[in-house]
């Protein structure tokens, strides 16, 4: 979307200068599982219907963006089929799909509306694999998978992000770490490491000039088991990293360690 405003220059004349904004934020985004390309229909699901035509009160021909996580994001016109029916018409590519994020996050599963906001805010960091990992002391061992997926999607669509990330089914601690492949770096959240500069602890454990592979572990507020800890620590290619002075609830480490390692090693830097 561009748009234009007058400024007056060092010679007293008035120029124009286009904005060009990354992101088109006034107009609704919805993922959709079908191929995408222009002149393309597709009709809308029950719940997505009604979310644009009585939620969002929407009109006919009223831009729509859609995207697959496959073909880029695409501008789309709504055409209603009737009164809680639609469809919509694909007119035009808004931004090509990028290359996947290569992040895991791996974490122990929380009580239900603490981990839908783990969820939305790791897709929100950029994380592409998101894999709950139960442990000694997890809270619980039962995973919504759709309810997990519901989130990543409507975090996905508020952010403009393109893709959704992978989640793989939970498993134990041992089968996770065993699924990592050996040169992904396991940045592992400890509540016992040193106190230390996290930043400089990262880059010690790898070059931000071409940084490996990364896996983010967070474990749950209880901690984790002598034994996981021994577990990951025989893990090559592992660094521990405190997160501060202060104990962190598991959802706030989740946004505070992937900040930084976005920051340091991965796509923030």
């Amino acid at each position: 979307m561009q748009r234009f405003f007058g400024r007056v220059d060092s010679a007293g004349r008035t120029r124009d200068f286009a904005l060009m904004a990354a992101y088109d934020f006034t107009a609704p985004r919805l993922f959709v599982e079908t191929d995408l390309g222009s002149g393309a229909r597709l009709p809308l699901d029950r719940a997505q219907a009604n979310y644009l035509l009585t939620v969002l009160r929407r009109k006919p021909e009223d831009m729509i963006l859609v995207f697959n996580g496959r073909d880029g994001e695409w501008r789309a016109r709504l055409d209603p089929t009737g009164r809680k029916s639609a469809d919509l018409v694909l007119e035009e590519r808004t931004r090509t799909q990028p290359k996947s994020s290569d992040l895991h996050y791996l974490f122990a599963p929380l009580k239900s509306a603490r981990l839908d906001y783990l969820a939305q805010k790791a897709v929100e960091m950029g994380a592409g694999t998101i894999r709950p990992v139960f442990t000694r002391y997890t809270q619980g061992e039962r995973i919504n998978a759709e309810r997990l997926r519901a989130n990543a999607i409507e975090a996905a669509e508020q952010c403009g992000i393109l893709a959704i990330p992978d989640l793989p089914e939970a498993v134990r601690l041992p089968a996770a770490l065993a699924d990592l492949a050996p040169e992904r770096l396991l940045v592992f959240c400890d509540e016992d490491a040193p106190v230390s500069d996290p930043i400089a602890a990262l880059r010690g454990a790898a070059d931000p000039a071409a940084p490996p592979p990364l896996a983010v572990l967070v474990g749950p507020e209880g901690g984790f088991a002598l034994d996981e800890r021994a577990l990951i620590a025989a893990r090559p290619n592992t660094v521990a990293l405190s997160l501060g002075p202060r104990i962190l609830r598991a959802d706030t480490a989740a946004v505070a360690v992937l900040a930084l390692v976005q920051a340091v090693l991965g796509d923030a830097r």
